[in-house]
């Protein structure tokens, strides 16, 4: 486990798929974390890479050859190198190997840096194509769950969503696992939405953002405590929680993918939200949490 701290904030990242583990404040000793419970979900905070969601059958077509690949990828089962790391900053790898090129035919190095600066800690996707003649194709993501429970005396119920811009966004509904764009439609965020677990009946809410700089908050109704993600350039958002189970959490999920169209043809060419990356290029995508 990779430790950051100031005087603000604890933060722990595992090297087993770089994943975002803990924050904690030091002034309140409040965690606001997800904490992995398996029988809810048993995650923290998973990085989708190389794709985002699910594929159609749970399979690609490339340059005719099938692959296998489950929801969101392998990235967030595989350990990470660490590169580097202070106090504040940490930088992760994880490179293509015989075992990633089974289930997707392409070199890449995948670098993860954290940085904490006062109540905020920024998270760096850096992907690169070593080939020299090949493109990569891929999609990533985050998806850091986050605690609504910010006091022992709260309830999931007393949590507040705000999206800023104050808008009406186009939702794109899911026929779970697919998404179904051609059927979005118009879901108005232009005040505080009270946090209800029916409000994921339907799984994730995902939202077109059309790389327009965002912001997504939760905070509560009993006090000053709370989480917002910002993120810049990134297509998509998902806003998930289990149900019907009645996990205390709330993911924020900024992506550059999507999960496969209802009508997708399987190649991943041609799968919708893909990112094609030329030979020796790198991509870069980052968002910023703020606790509170």
């Amino acid at each position: 486990m990779v430790t950051l701290e100031n005087e603000y904030l604890r933060v722990q990242i595992n090297e087993l798929g770089a994943e975002l583990s803990s924050v904690v404040s030091l002034d309140t000793n409040l965690e606001y974390m997800w904490q992995a419970d398996k029988q809810i979900w048993g995650r923290h905070a998973p990085v989708l890479f190389p794709i985002v969601g699910r594929l159609k059958d749970d399979q690609y077509e490339y340059q005719g050859t099938k692959y296998e690949m489950h929801q969101h990828g392998f990235a967030r089962d595989e350990e990470f190198e660490v590169v580097d790391s202070s106090d504040t900053h940490a930088t992760l790898k994880l490179t293509d190997n015989n075992k990633t090129h089974k289930i997707y035919p392409f070199e890449f190095e995948l670098v993860i840096s954290f940085d904490l600066k006062n109540h905020e800690l920024r998270e760096t996707y850096r992907i690169y194509n070593p080939d020299a003649d090949k493109h990569l194709l891929f999609s990533i993501g985050g998806h850091p769950g986050f605690n609504t429970n910010f006091g022992s005396d709260q309830i999931f119920e007393d949590g507040n969503l705000h999206i800023a811009p104050n808008k009406t966004y186009s939702q794109i509904p899911l026929k779970v696992p697919l998404n179904d764009a051609e059927n979005a439609f118009p879901v108005d965020f232009s005040k505080a939405t009270r946090l209800n677990h029916d409000l994921f009946k339907k799984d994730a809410i995902i939202l077109e953002l059309n790389k327009q700089e965002t912001t997504i908050m939760l905070d509560n109704q009993k006090n000053d405590h709370g989480v917002a993600l910002t993120v810049i350039d990134a297509p998509y958002v998902g806003i998930w929680s289990p149900y019907p189970n009645t996990g205390n959490f709330v993911c924020i999920e900024p992506w550059w993918g999507i999960a496969d169209n209802v009508n997708s043809t399987g190649k991943l060419e041609e799968k919708m939200g893909i990112n094609d990356l030329d030979p020796k290029s790198e991509a870069s995508q980052s968002f910023e949490i703020s606790f509170f």
